[in-house]
């Protein structure tokens, strides 16, 4: 999943300075799992909003609304009969819903009340970690379910580098070293063969650096 962060406080009640009435949208999906944008966050954030502006004596309201997904257009166009009765539009959503919403509603200025972080999964309660790059070229199948990429400080595609101790990475002791994890992994399966042949280069083209990447579904595009 997406995982995100709420903004600073202090950075959102800056951003909300200049308007009086803000349509404060939420996300039923990643950003409700990892309890930062759902329909709990939106009423605690739209509460800490309004006793903000409170205190200032300044004229504030805030509409709140939460969406089953933003970075979707079909949901969004459930924020058209109320995007004429507000000035601004503040989401809760990762960095694409924020996007969705901005491209549907032009007229309005629409602000990220998070910041989108990476994709990963759960630890433990209330702890997520990073797993996943996007890349675009999945190496998993053999490096034993274990990303080099979005798991090794350096992103070695041969590891591990020589600054790995007692199966942790020398930029912190708490992190495992992903070609530590990579190895025990692939013991475990009985296929270590696959630890002593080299990885071909990648070709980064599959992943941000050919630019803004597009999936196209020839069967379901309309």
């Amino acid at each position: 999943m997406i995982t995100a962060e709420r903004k600073p406080m202090e950075e959102l009640t800056e951003c909300m300075k200049p308007f009086g009435r803000i349509l404060l949208v939420g996300c039923n999906e990643c950003v409700t799992v990892c309890a930062a944008g759902g329909r709990k966050e939106v009423g605690l954030l739209s509460s800490a909003l309004q006793m903000h502006f409170m205190k200032e004596n300044k004229p504030f309201e805030v509409k709140e609304l939460t969406l089953e997904r933003q970075c979707d257009p079909e949901y969004v166009e459930e924020l058209a009969p109320h995007i004429n009765q507000v000035d601004a539009v503040l989401s809760m959503a990762c960095g694409c819903g924020v996007q969705e919403i901005a491209r549907r509603y032009k007229e309005k200025p629409v602000f990220p009340a998070v910041n989108t972080k990476f994709m990963g999964a759960s630890e433990s309660q209330g702890v997520w970690a990073e797993r996943c790059a996007g890349c675009g070229d999945c190496v998993l199948g053999i490096t034993g379910g274990v990303c080099p990429i979005a798991r090794c400080s350096k992103q070695l595609f041969n590891g591990p580098c020589g600054g790995s101790t007692n199966g942790k990475c020398e930029i912190d002791s708490s992190v495992d070293c992903a070609w530590q994890l990579i190895w025990d992994r692939l013991k475990a399966l009985g296929k270590v063969d696959l630890y002593e042949e080299n990885i071909a280069a990648k070709d980064w083209r599959t992943g941000r650096g050919g630019g803004p990447r597009k999936i196209i579904r020839e069967d379901l595009a309309s």
